[in-house]
């Protein structure tokens, strides 16, 4: 066993596989970013290296620059390097670089992965090893041309996919045949930009297929075993969800079969290390499975695995397996040793909003509350304070959970998910809770393309249990119930009042003059107006005043008033409406420039709101008035400028491109109109909402909302 391992990685794997390093006594190094200075990974190292400039997150300056992470090794004396997942996990040339360097690569052989990383040659490898494979294209370097011809002889529809690289990055699933020649462009720009390489081949495609993998392990003595299947078919945009173990759709006999299949798929690669075999199963006839590719690293979701699968009754670590299969030891057991014993399942927290198609997220972690109980296991890498950058994958952490089972696992990863909480940074939490509750999932009705059909599951849920029926409170049957970002509205407009409340003097007298409701004389109190925003949305004004017995009267637009009562206790704000009392996790983030942002939290949603000054937007536009403004959708770097001050743009009209977690998003004009403020320049950074340019319209501009005709002070 090796004394010493530098991990080339960051965030929750780096964490994890630190975690066996120290379990078996192996001392650890990590690598960092200028801005990874004081994340988690770098916390629980016993000792750290700089990679790139202080000031940076770019990873080609740290986690993807090979001569650096060489040197840090060499610098800090160690033998071995593991790349977790990403980043240089699957290039042949790192770990060729490696091994020139005299160190043991964690993973395997650099022909391996150059085998197995291009997919027209592992599907021919394969396929030679008696491996049944989607039926497509045959043959390198496709031009337009033949790829055309190949999806018409396969007959559509077909999935273009890129012969390097994964992750779902450049395919494209093609229904018409009008639309081939534009979706092969589009699919060899990405994999160009994402692979460095525009290589494409064509499969057909299966409708409503099964995404089902299955974990090797291997050795250098001629042993290799399989750890049965996970089922990852909760997907979108070919980017896993939700993962479990083991499958609901397979057989015992079944199983076997795909997992000889596997075993003879990692044989033709000459295979050494854990790796997976990822299968296409039509759901309607499971035993014409097909080979989809070889993932030549450790897998996301490898905790399943660890989870549900024993080895001779014991669960398995598999950083573990690979630390002593690279440094030469035989596996210590046979396939007949594997058995499952319950099962397991995983959802990925991810910082990204949902309810905003899942654009990317980021901030610092106000607070932080991560799951615990029977069954309930944590991949982290976040602590509180961690800045959560538009630099890195969007996956934060993963959540993981054991049952005797399918039912009681399901039941716990969704009680684990309400139980989630960072506030600072909107994440998936809340959505992967609704997409368990989904009839379909609890059934292990599953498909690819479930998520895709349901979009209802992105916006927060009106009850906090997928049973309860929305409705009246019970002793007040005149309340009316509240959408979850009214209720976040109010809850923040009520605790944004207890705050203007003046405190007593010392002898229990108060000012009446610096009452927020105002005082009068044989009058009700006057309304305090509240503008609101949560982010992504449009601004709200919130009317509140005093009734009596800490109760307020509220009202919202287009809503009658009703009475509400909120209470903080510790960092739980208790909000009661209608006879019904819910508790959000509350903090406030203080801005430098003495603004403020108000989080809630409730079953794994969460809510950005920020105060909203509605003479600002008068501002924006001038004398004329009505203009819009354009703010950041995400934070991310602006890569493009477009437009210029003073320009007429049409409505639809592209103004820039802002990058984030390696997706571009497209910012254009809401209307025709002219560009009266511009406020970035390409290669700027932007924070979430941040003022990007300001459009004033042509003609009449957009309505505003509408106000409150009340009293109001």
């Amino acid at each position: 066993m090796f004394d010493s391992v530098l991990v080339a990685n960051r965030g929750e794997i780096a964490v994890r596989v630190i975690r066996t390093l120290r379990r078996l006594g192996v001392r650890s190094v990590a690598v960092h970013s200028g801005a990874d200075a004081d994340a988690p990974h770098v916390r629980a190292a016993d000792t750290a290296v700089l990679l790139g400039p202080a000031d940076s997150a770019a990873a080609a300056e740290s986690y993807l620059h090979v001569e650096r992470i060489l040197a840090a090794a060499r610098r800090t004396g160690a033998q071995a390097v593991h790349p977790g997942y990403g980043f240089l996990a699957e290039n042949a040339g790192f770990a060729l670089a490696c091994a020139e360097a005299g160190l043991v690569f964690i993973g395997p052989s650099p022909s391996s992965i150059s085998l197995m990383g291009d997919k027209i040659h592992a599907k021919a490898a394969v396929q030679a090893a008696g491996v049944p494979v989607v039926p497509g294209s045959e043959g390198d370097a496709l031009d337009d041309g033949e790829l055309l011809a190949a999806a018409r002889e396969i007959g559509l529809p077909v999935l273009l996919k890129p012969s390097a690289g994964g992750g779902g990055k450049g395919m494209r699933l093609v229904r018409e045949d009008a639309a081939l020649p534009e979706e092969i462009a589009a699919a060899r720009r990405e994999a160009r930009t994402s692979f460095g390489d525009d290589t494409l081949l064509v499969e057909r495609w299966i409708d409503r297929p099964r995404h089902i993998e299955i974990q090797l392990l291997a050795d250098t003595h001629g042993n290799t075993v399989h750890l049965g299947e996970r089922e990852c078919s909760l997907q979108r945009r070919h980017q896993k969800l939700i993962e479990e173990s083991p499958s609901v759709l397979l057989t015992p006999e079944l199983r076997a079969a795909m997992g000889e299949a596997a075993v003879r798929a990692a044989r033709a690669c000459d295979y050494a290390g854990a790796g997976t075999v990822e299968f296409i199963v039509p759901g309607d006839d499971p035993s014409s499975y097909f080979f989809m590719e070889m993932n030549t690293r450790l897998q996301v979701e490898h905790p399943v695995t660890e989870l549900a699968v024993t080895v001779d009754g014991a669960r398995i670590d598999l950083v573990e397996q690979q630390l002593r299969v690279a440094a030469g030891e035989a596996l210590a057991f046979t396939q007949e040793s594997v058995a499952f014993q319950g099962h397991a399942v995983e959802a990925r927290i991810c910082a990204e909003d949902p309810a905003r198609g899942f654009l990317p997220t980021g901030g610092r972690v106000l607070l932080l509350r991560e799951p615990s109980g029977e069954g309930v296991r944590v991949d982290s890498g976040l602590a509180l304070g961690t800045t959560v950058s538009s630099s890195y994958d969007p996956m934060l952490a993963k959540i993981i959970v054991h049952g005797p089972d399918r039912d009681t696992a399901l039941r716990r990863l969704r009680a684990a998910l309400a139980e989630t909480c960072v506030l600072g940074v909107i994440t998936n939490a809340g959505y992967l809770r609704r997409l368990l509750t989904h009839p379909d999932v609890v059934a292990g009705r599953l498909d690819t393309g479930l998520v895709e059909r349901h979009p209802e599951l992105t916006v927060a849920a009106a009850t906090d249990n997928p049973g309860a029926e929305p409705g009246p409170g019970v002793l007040e049957p005149d309340a009316e119930a509240l959408e979850p970002d009214a209720e976040a509205l109010v809850a923040t407009a009520l605790a944004r009042q207890a705050a203007l409340e003046p405190v007593p003097g010392a002898d229990g007298w108060v000012d009446p003059f610096s009452l927020p409701s105002g005082w009068r004389t044989g009058s009700r109190p006057a309304w305090t107006p509240h503008h609101l925003r949560i982010t992504g949305a449009e601004p709200v004004t919130v009317l509140v005043r005093p009734v009596h017995d800490g109760r307020f009267e509220v009202r919202l637009p287009e809503r009658a008033a009703f009475t509400a009562r909120a209470v903080r206790d510790g960092d739980r704000l208790l909000l009661s409406l209608g006879g019904v009392t819910r508790g959000f996790t509350h903090a406030v983030d203080r801005h430098p420039d003495g603004g403020s942002t108000y989080w809630l939290a409730r079953d794994g949603d969460s809510w950005a709101v920020r105060p909203y000054d509605p003479l600002e937007q008068l501002a924006l536009g001038g004398p004329g008035a009505g203009a819009a403004a354009l703010n950041a959708p995400m934070p991310g770097t602006v890569t493009v400028v477009k437009a210029a001050v003073g320009d007429l743009v049409t409505k639809g009209q592209p103004l820039m491109i802002l990058e984030a977690m390696k997706m571009e998003h497209v910012i254009t004009a809401p209307y025709d109109g002219t560009v009266e403020q511009l406020r970035v320049v390409a290669g700027g950074t932007v924070a979430m909402d941040e003022l990007l340019a300001v459009i004033t319209p042509t003609g009449s501009g957009p309505s505003g909302s509408e106000a409150i005709e009340e009293d109001v002070r």
